[in-house]
């Protein structure tokens, strides 16, 4: 299966990319892509947006599934399929 991931705001400045795709033999939960992403761009990634030894993404970041914010479907736990499109991206705050 094949994943296309979009890296949106702070998150081009971790990757120096706008976007990835990733291939896997199996269908994998969201976790295991960002295990994946963590595992590609290091340290920065790690400390910033997604720690992979707790399987938990940083307060100030989100992922989205096909336009659907991860805490709508099933967390880190989401299933993801062939040709599915995640952004990955900072929460906007301000005041």
């Amino acid at each position: 299966m094949q994943v296309k991931v979009h890296y949106i705001s702070l998150l081009k400045s971790y990757t120096n990319k706008s976007q990835d795709e990733f291939t896997f033999p199996n269908n994998i939960v969201l976790s295991e892509l960002l295990d994946k992403i963590a595992e590609s761009y290091g340290k920065q990634f790690i400390t910033e947006v997604y720690d992979p030894t707790k399987k938990e993404m940083k307060a100030t970041f989100v992922a989205m599934v096909n336009g659907v914010l991860m805490d709508q479907l099933k967390g880190i736990s989401t299933p993801l399929k062939d040709s599915d499109s995640i952004i990955l991206m900072s929460l906007m705050t301000g005041g």
